[in-house]
């Protein structure tokens, strides 16, 4: 059932809303939290939609907020408040509201929105595109217990990240970082099923897909190792490769539907890794409406911090080619790790993750000294000392990356640390 409201108030709204549902026999709210969606008239639908869909796990009462932009200033000066009502199966399995804001009222759209708020239910504010630099202190999203933005929407993904880390309040998520949760518990469970110590990690995605950089950041924040960022042509999330003290791990997803689990002394496995729709992101969201420490941790680690000066464009099989010092393969190679596993992650550095025993420990200062002899770096687009014979050209692809040709290489890279939680 749809109503619409023309040059109307947040009064009537409520009104109209009690009117629907008793229209279609079902005068008793049974939603459980508020979903005010932000957005404009170019993505409404599809955020309506995916709000929709998730509706059907989390009942809920959506307001979908959008600012009309008026094209004269004397319409400018004029305040309307246009809007929708939708109950039953045209709003999922709860109550939808569209809220169109036109002149000065644009400037208050809080004010409209908080009178229709579900008494005593949490509030969730999204924002599909557009999302301010600071969310918790912006007007809509100071009304919210949880505030869901997505970087992968933004223009300078790199430079998204870095403010929502400066601006984090505990509440805010993004959904670049609800598209990992597979990749997490994968490798979380890979790594219990074998007893080694991590040395330095490599993460492969498309160019402009932030969840590769939240990913390298977790596994940099929560394993004290370095983590390189490489690029391939997607889509999405490729490839996550680690180098152990007894074998290298690697996680490959070529098409963005099932991924490959490689462990060492045991047989390849296939895992589900598919690529998940919107609304499947924002149901994730919902089941949980506490800070997720997890992930300020990660982002407060810095996309700074990882290490790709020299990552290239994946070929066909998945692998960046990278250079990297000899010293540092030599000592991978005296730590006890097998010898064809020193090539596994190139240019990779050895850290001094917690937990190390002293034959890595002594192998990553053979790894630094070593590095340290090592003459100036080659310009860039050709390949550094000790590469392979063909990482010339992925040296030049990767340095036409996203920011990536300013980011320090392995060797040039300080010891890694936790990042500052306060």
């Amino acid at each position: 059932m749809k109503t619409d409201l023309t040059d109307t108030t947040a009064s009537k709204i409520n009104k109209a809303l009690v009117k629907a549902r008793r229209a279609i026999g079902t005068p008793a709210v049974g939603m459980v939290l508020t979903l005010v969606i932000v957005t404009d008239e170019e993505n409404a639908y599809d955020a309506l939609k995916s709000a929709n869909d998730a509706s059907r796990e989390h009942p809920s009462r959506t307001i979908v907020v959008i600012k009309r932009v008026s094209r004269s200033p004397r319409d400018r000066t004029k305040s309307r408040l246009d809007a929708e009502v939708r109950v039953g199966a045209d709003a999922g399995t709860g109550e939808t509201v569209v809220l169109r804001l036109y002149g000065e009222v644009a400037d208050h759209a809080q004010s409209v929105v908080l009178p229709l708020l579900l008494p005593d239910a949490p509030v969730v504010v999204w924002w599909p595109v557009n999302a301010p630099l600071d969310p918790a202190r912006d007007p809509l999203g100071a009304l919210g217990q949880r505030r869901v933005t997505d970087s992968y929407a933004a223009e300078k993904p790199i430079e998204e990240l870095r403010a929502r880390a400066e601006n984090y309040e505990p509440g805010d998520t993004d959904l670049a970082w609800t598209r990992i949760t597979p990749w997490r518990s994968m490798l979380a469970a890979a790594l219990d099923q074998v007893d080694c110590e991590v040395i330095s990690a490599e993460v492969q995605g498309e160019q402009y897909n932030p969840s590769v950089e939240l990913l390298a950041m977790w596994l940099a924040d929560r394993l004290h190792v370095h983590v390189r960022r490489g690029v391939s042509a997607g889509p999405g999330l490729n490839e996550v490769r680690m180098l152990t003290s007894t074998g290298p791990i690697r996680l490959y997803r070529p098409a963005g539907g099932l991924a490959l689990l490689t462990l060492e002394d045991q047989p390849d496995r296939a895992v589900a890794l598919k690529r998940r729709e919107t609304s499947e992101l924002l149901a994730e969201e919902l089941r949980r409406l506490d800070p997720d420490d997890t992930y300020a941790s990660a982002l407060r680690f810095g996309v700074d911090r990882l290490g790709g000066g020299l990552s290239g464009a994946a070929g066909a099989g998945g692998s960046v080619a990278g250079a990297g010092s000899a010293g540092s393969a030599g000592a991978t190679a005296s730590a006890g790790v097998p010898g064809d596993a020193s090539a596994f992650v190139p240019g990779a550095v050895s850290g001094s993750g917690p937990g190390l025993g002293a034959a890595v420990a002594s192998a990553a200062s053979a790894a630094r000294a070593s590095a340290a002899a090592l003459p100036p770096a080659a310009p860039s687009g050709s390949a550094g000392s000790g590469s392979a014979g063909s990482t010339g050209s992925a040296g030049s692809q990767g340095a036409a990356g996203d920011g990536d040709s300013e980011r320090p290489t392995p060797a040039q890279m300080p010891p890694v640390k936790k990042a500052n939680s306060s």
